[in-house]
């Protein structure tokens, strides 16, 4: 087993930007944690290129957390990745509730070795904005923070600019998870992480899936009194990556290079509208997002990653006419899938 780098080097990492997985559940038949594709499913992602893992987020589901399993998922991925010699891999752990369960839910995190906690204030929907603010400076007293604006349509709460002004003013914030999947959002993180003169500090991630590419191509110029500052996104934290992930390994890679280049091809450019429409099909855009777990578990399931698709919520499941889009962009864009990595390692992987 190689040594264990320090938190100070897999920081710097992040901050440089890399793909982070919104890790899956993998459940058996009766909807029990199947350790053995669980595991599975965390090498893949690091075999894969990943820079490391987001846990006990949406697509692990929060259902985890009535079901007795934030613990023991978190504990099976840490030890996974350890195992696999894997010591670079950046862990963010999902917390999410009020205050006193997101603090218990850090403390496991923080207690497992876990690098960040990426908080969802889902839960503070009807609050001010001061007590949610009030909510985040207490959990990253506790360990790293990265924010996340979630998408409303699976939960999440519309925030302001001066909001995300005063999230990036707390010292222990290093990034924020931008995924509202609305461009208008978007733009107020950016701004309010500007207006706060933290973009030297607080590392921005993509996790708008129907935007990727763009994302992590286009800078943003944003005006502080006579200065015309400039941001990028660096990285992706995300569903969509949590599937075909050697192919987001190398997008991310491309789209990298492109930055720093300062020059972008038509052909990437017209990755963007490609991606969105992979994920249109996996996320289930059409339905409200209501079977992208689903969704991204049909996938790994054909892979055999996962021996089925269903989740802890019975009601979240695939709707209907999903399996057919799945199908289409399979068939549309084959250069997309990783099938081929898969099958070449899914044996060294159950393993």
């Amino acid at each position: 087993m190689t040594p264990s780098a320090s938190p100070a080097s897999r920081l710097q990492a992040f901050h440089q930007g890399t793909v982070l997985p919104a890790h899956l559940l993998a459940l058996t038949d009766g909807l029990k944690l199947d350790r053995g594709r669980m595991r599975a499913l965390t090498r893949y992602y690091l075999d894969a290129g990943a820079g490391g893992v987001a846990v006990g987020v949406h697509t692990t589901q929060f259902a985890i957390r009535s079901h007795g399993l934030y613990e023991p998922v978190l504990s099976l991925v840490a030890e996974t990745i350890a195992d696999w010699d894997s010591a670079d891999a950046f862990k963010v752990a999902g917390v999410t509730g009020p205050t006193a369960q997101a603090k218990g839910e850090a403390d496991i995190a923080a207690a497992l070795g876990y690098d960040a906690a990426l908080l969802n204030v889902a839960a503070f929907k009807g609050a001010s904005e001061d007590e949610i603010i009030a909510h985040c400076r207490a959990v990253a007293e506790l360990m790293p923070l990265i924010g996340f604006y979630l998408l409303t349509e699976v939960g999440g709460i519309v925030l302001s600019r001066d909001f995300w002004r005063r999230f990036c003013e707390i010292d222990n914030v290093i990034g924020i998870k931008i995924a509202p999947f609305n461009r208008y959002r978007t733009l107020d993180v950016v701004h309010g992480l500007v207006e706060a003169r933290a973009e030297g500090r607080v590392t921005l991630y993509t996790g708008n899936d129907d935007h990727i590419v763009l994302d992590l191509l286009v800078p943003f110029i944003v005006p502080r009194g006579e200065e015309r500052v400039t941001v990028r996104i660096r990285g992706g934290l995300l569903g969509h990556w949590a599937v075909w992930t050697l192919s987001a390994v190398e997008l991310y890679r491309r789209l990298r290079a492109a930055q720093e280049s300062d020059s972008v091809s038509s052909e990437l450019l017209a990755l963007d509208s490609i991606v969105t429409d992979c994920n249109r099909a996996i996320y289930d855009s059409q339905n409200d997002f209501r079977g992208c777990v689903p969704g991204c578990h049909e996938v790994l399931r054909r892979q055999g990653l996962m021996v089925q698709t269903r989740c802890l919520d019975p009601q979240e499941v695939l709707s209907p006419g999903q399996l057919e889009l799945i199908d289409q962009v399979y068939r549309d864009y084959p250069e997309m899938n990783d099938d081929a990595f898969v099958r070449e390692n899914l044996d060294r992987w159950l393993a």
